[in-house]
C-alpha cells in the first residue's frame, strides 16, 4: 500500500457524471474532469517548529480538490493521486 508522507494525501477520483439532468448522454471529450476524491490514506501530518500539526481531513472522507493539482500514481492497475492537504478544498458531507 502507498503510504503519504507529511502533510499529503492519497486519493482516488471519483467517477465524472456521463449524463446530463437533463438525460444527455455525454461523449468522452465533453465531460470534465471530476474534482470530487475519496481519500485513501492520510499521512501523519506537518511538523512546524518541532510539534506535529494534525491533519484536518481522516481516511474515508469524500472531498473537493484542485483541479489540477497534485501527482498521479498508478499502483496494481489503479490510478490515484498524491497531493497536498492545501489542495483540497473543501470536504463533501
Amino acid at each position: 500500500m502507498i503510504k503519504p508522507l507529511g502533510n499529503r494525501v492519497l486519493v482516488k477520483m471519483k467517477e465524472g457524471e456521463e449524463t446530463t439532468k437533463s438525460g444527455i448522454i455525454l461523449a468522452n471529450s465533453a465531460k470534465e474532469k471530476p474534482q470530487i476524491a475519496e481519500i485513501i490514506e492520510v499521512g501523519p501530518g506537518e511538523k512546524i517548529d518541532g510539534k506535529l500539526e494534525p491533519m484536518d481531513v481522516k481516511k474515508g472522507d469524500n472531498v473537493i480538490v484542485s483541479k489540477y493539482a497534485g501527482t498521479e500514481v498508478k499502483y496494481e492497475g489503479v490510478e490515484y493521486i498524491i497531493l497536498k492537504q492545501d489542495d483540497i478544498l473543501a470536504i463533501v458531507e
